[in-house]
């Protein structure tokens, strides 16, 4: 069976769009990441070698190489969450006929739970390091494709918040309460952060383009 970040973008929509729970939320979300880095490597390409740009080059080789890792990392996290929620759901069909295997299934279902929520984590720690990215480039990437950068900004944006909200579906039911507290604090940290950078962003964009 082919990975699901293979399919065609029209064979990956039939399948948000189908009764099917896999790929949902968590999928788009990484999409939406991988498309803002990409996005950023694009702008960084047009950027390098082009004339009154030669002082930044240095700069946006660097960006280019970040953006194009975290688009390697953003897009293996497209199945990586249709994974994380499956095994979710193979902990729930678990046996339970007898307390131990109540037992057993309860365990199976905290950690399952556990990893549905670290993946989202880290997709919206990798949409939060593209936003940072689209902040370095729009001030002096080409004007040319100035609009990009803040797309860029924007769909990462989009892709962490979305993140978030698999995060906090997920640790209402997680008993581990260091766990819980250790993961909202987190996300709740980058939300911030990233809610002033992306603005910033679109307002830098904005004004370049005026």
């Amino acid at each position: 069976m082919p990975n699901i970040i293979d399919h065609p973008v029209h064979r990956f929509l039939d399948d948000l769009a189908s009764a099917d729970p896999t790929p949902g939320g968590g999928s788009a979300a990484a999409v939406m990441g991988a498309m803002g880095a990409a996005l950023v490597a694009m702008v960084c390409r047009l950027t390098i070698g082009k004339k009154d740009h030669e002082g930044v080059e240095a700069a946006m080789r660097q960006a280019l190489a970040k953006a194009e890792a975290l688009r390697q990392r953003l897009t293996e996290m497209v199945a990586t969450d249709v994974q994380a929620f499956d095994a979710l759901m193979a902990a729930y069909r678990l046996p339970r006929s007898n307390e131990q295997e109540k037992l057993a299934r309860a365990a199976a279902i905290q950690e399952a739970l556990k990893q549905a929520t670290d993946a989202p984590l880290d997709c919206a720690l990798a949409c939060a390091e593209v936003i940072e990215l689209s902040q370095q480039v729009a001030p002096e990437g080409s004007r040319g494709v100035i609009s990009d950068a803040g797309v860029a900004a924007l769909v990462a944006q989009a892709g962490l918040r979305s993140a978030a909200l698999n995060v906090y579906i997920n640790v209402p039911s997680i008993k581990d309460g260091e766990f819980v507290r250790s993961r909202r604090a987190r996300l709740d940290r980058v939300l911030a952060q990233c809610a002033d950078a992306s603005e910033q962003v679109y307002r830098t964009v904005l004004g370049r383009m005026a």
